[in-house]
């Protein structure tokens, strides 16, 4: 009897030396898995598509702004993509198109949220002007008003607007 014990304990073994193999090396023919690798989310993102599709697009993001966290993931496919009117985008890319404008949400994510101190800076004009593109930013949605002469980057805005950055900046 103890001899079938011993038996099946290597036999154990054994099997548990090759499933920590196989964890570590992956099944024959695809990659190991890895949570570090330089493809690590779009290896998850190729994983989730469903067979026959045409592609995605995802941007995730996790973000510290001082005292605040932001975490963002946001993902279509490229037949929805491709599927959309992008004419409703251009006043939103627009927002953007302006030197002043990309120094004013630099310095709101920054931390300088009043009016007050953005006017102190002076490449960005006068205080009419700043009130024009503070205005056009959040018109657009890349800024909102969090009191009286009191601006944020909306939350939900973070991530994305430093995707759009990081996309044009390669």
């Amino acid at each position: 009897m103890m001899a079938s014990v011993e038996d099946r304990l290597a036999a154990l073994e054994t099997q548990v030396a090759e499933l920590t193999e196989r964890i570590a090396t992956g099944t024959p023919g695809e990659p190991p898995p890895t949570a570090s690798g330089t493809f690590w989310a779009l290896d998850g993102l190729k994983q989730r598509l469903p067979p026959g599709s045409s592609g995605a697009v995802l941007y995730t993001g996790t973000v510290r702004v001082g005292e605040l966290n932001y975490d963002w993931q946001y993902g279509r496919t490229v037949d929805d993509l491709l599927a959309d009117d992008w004419s409703g985008l251009a006043p939103t890319l627009a927002a953007l198109a302006h030197p002043v404008r990309l120094r004013l949400l630099r310095e709101v994510l920054g931390g300088r949220h009043g009016t007050g101190e953005l006017a102190d800076i002076e490449e960005l004009g006068t205080t009419g002007q700043l009130h024009h593109h503070l205005r056009q930013l959040a018109a657009a949605g890349w800024l909102r008003s969090s009191g009286r002469g009191r601006w944020v980057v909306p939350a939900e805005r973070v991530v994305p607007l430093l995707a759009v950055l990081t996309a044009i900046g390669r």
